[in-house]
């Protein structure tokens, strides 16, 4: 007969499985949430990113091994050595394999929200997943054993916690009518709202780069004279808009400005069928999301339906600088056609000057007057966002002179080219995205600041598709033509065509490091640089890559 101090200690052991094995599947959960949320919600997305992550976040070798030990444990010594003794084995295997959570705690720039569509799907999805160890819990706990039976706890929890990923994918799965049937009902009030406000105007912005930074300058502009409303930061999606024209858009509001992003073709022309504008603005076409449109055309085509799906007799407001964005000028007969650019346009900008506290550069607009500009941004790709801001505000009378009064206002957006100091040294922090125009911008701009040394940190660029290696091969190409004297290369497989670029222009390879993570670069930061720097962050993997 067990006395009852043994059973009580077997049990605490046990409990302490559960506790872990609990804390695990709760972190680990929560970023499968946060995928799938990154995912758009969409299940094919996710499912890709679940390939690209398997043996990280999908069926890990930790979890191979833990069901290997249980299974070895039920199959050959469970009638040699005492189930306590198991019990101890399991725990402390449990305590090393399953304990450590910090793979799911990793810094996230675009942190997991809790919507009432992601409240939904996780309510969803934390009752598939009790399922199966609350039910081998139940099981232990009435069996006819005196205490609890880890062989049945450990097969159960374990699985349990490896098919997390697979219960994600069915309540998403599930939820798919419901959520339809929701957005539905958001996009027809959103229509219903925007009907009954036909005086009000709609400007709509899509592009492969800098659909943000041209919404809040055209905002930033118009609020001179207009009572704007604009929706805030990368809210670009149909839930995103809705949620702006349902509980933001007010009747006092004359003006609204959106950005259209779109991953696949179509997205556009859904957001259009929710707020058709009366002002289309394009800033661009480059490769940006390429591994889902195809190609260059493929994204073409899809930014076109901004015009295509417009107000009859709208305005159009493009990039004269580049051509496949010229070419949706001929897709309606009926709208009035504006372009900014360099080299073209009606709105141009020349004699560029960068400094420690902006650019200066002149803009002439389509009546030959012209206005300095005083700009707390960097970059020519700020620069040319502005024309097509100041292009738009032209359209709805504003005058050269007050817009340049305004543009001399205008914040950066947070991790756009971000002008910084710390410690005497300048942070130029362009994190947020990176794409082959703007990287090549971005190291221009780095290479003018000659006060100190000129250090380069940067993973790379993603989310190109096939042409991504080639990319940033021809990227590092690129840098080691400019006589930086340090680049921290973020990554050591994907910074693996960086650095074959770098060593083609025979850039000194005393000056590349490569490193594993951010924080190892901060680290040789800290060793390295000193007051008079500049420092340029270029692009911050999006929290659904690693390496």
């Amino acid at each position: 007969m067990l006395s009852s101090w043994y059973i009580t200690f077997i049990d605490i052991l046990d409990i302490l499985f559960i506790l872990i094995m609990t804390r695990r599947m709760i972190y680990r959960g929560r970023m499968l949430l946060h995928a799938f949320q990154l995912s758009g919600y969409k299940i094919r997305e996710f499912w890709y990113w679940l390939k690209d992550h398997w043996m990280d976040h999908v069926i890990s070798l930790e979890q191979g091994l833990m069901d290997l030990v249980v299974m070895v444990a039920f199959a050959f010594f469970r009638t040699k050595i005492t189930e306590s003794a198991v019990t101890v084995i399991v725990l402390i295997f449990t305590l090393f394999w399953m304990g450590p959570v910090s793979d799911f705690r990793q810094k996230q720039k675009k942190p997991l929200v809790f919507t009432s569509r992601m409240t939904r799907l996780a309510i969803l999805f934390v009752i598939l997943a009790a399922v199966l160890p609350v039910y081998g819990t139940i099981l232990t706990l009435t069996n006819s054993s005196l205490y609890l039976d880890i062989y049945t706890l450990g097969l159960t929890w374990i699985q349990a916690d490896i098919l997390l990923p697979f219960w994600l994918l069915l309540a998403g799965f599930i939820m798919m009518p419901l959520e339809q049937y929701v957005h539905n009902q958001f996009k027809q009030m959103a229509r219903k709202k925007l009907a009954s406000m036909p005086d009000l105007t709609i400007i709509a912005i899509t592009g492969s780069y800098g659909k943000t930074s041209t919404k809040f300058m055209i905002r930033d502009l118009l609020k001179e004279r207009y009572n704007v409303l604009a929706t805030p930061g990368s809210y670009n999606t149909p839930m995103g808009i809705c949620k702006v024209i349902n509980q933001d858009l007010q009747a006092s509001h004359q003006i609204l400005v959106l950005e259209m992003g779109a991953r696949y073709k179509g997205n556009i022309k859904e957001l259009c069928e929710i707020a058709r504008p009366n002002i289309s603005v394009v800033t661009n076409i480059g490769l940006a999301h390429l591994e889902t449109f195809g190609s260059q055309e493929g994204i073409r085509e899809t930014k076109s339906e901004i015009v295509q799906y417009m107000k009859e007799n709208g305005t159009v407001v493009l990039n004269a600088d580049d051509p496949l964005v010229m070419s949706m000028a001929d897709i309606r007969d009926d709208a009035k056609i504006l372009t900014a650019g360099f080299e073209n346009g009606d709105f141009k900008a020349d004699q560029i000057r960068y400094d420690h506290d902006g650019c200066t550069f002149r803009v002439t607009d389509p009546e030959q007057q012209s206005v300095e500009i005083r700009l707390q941004l960097l970059g020519k790709h700020n620069v040319h966002d502005l024309l097509l801001a100041m292009t738009v505000g032209h359209h709805l009378g504003l005058r050269l002179r007050t817009m340049a009064v305004a543009a001399s206002n205008i914040q950066p957006v947070e991790h756009r080219l971000q002008l910084k100091q710390q410690d005497g040294i300048t942070i130029l922090d362009d994190a947020f995205n990176s794409n082959p125009v703007g990287a090549r911008n971005a190291v221009d701009i780095l290479v003018q600041f000659n006060g100190g040394r000129r250090i380069l940190i940067t993973p790379g660029m993603v989310e190109l598709g096939e042409a991504e290696y080639e990319e940033n091969k021809n990227w590092g190409s690129f840098i080691g033509t400019k006589n930086l004297d340090l680049v921290v290369l973020v990554g050591p497989e994907r910074t693996k065509p960086i650095h074959e670029g770098l060593k083609q222009e025979g850039f000194d390879g005393e000056r590349v490091r490569v490193v594993k993570s951010l924080f190892d670069a901060n680290e040789i930061i800290r060793e390295f640089a000193q007051e008079g720097d500049t420092i340029l962050y270029e692009n911050d993997l999006p929290d659904t890559y690693n390496e």
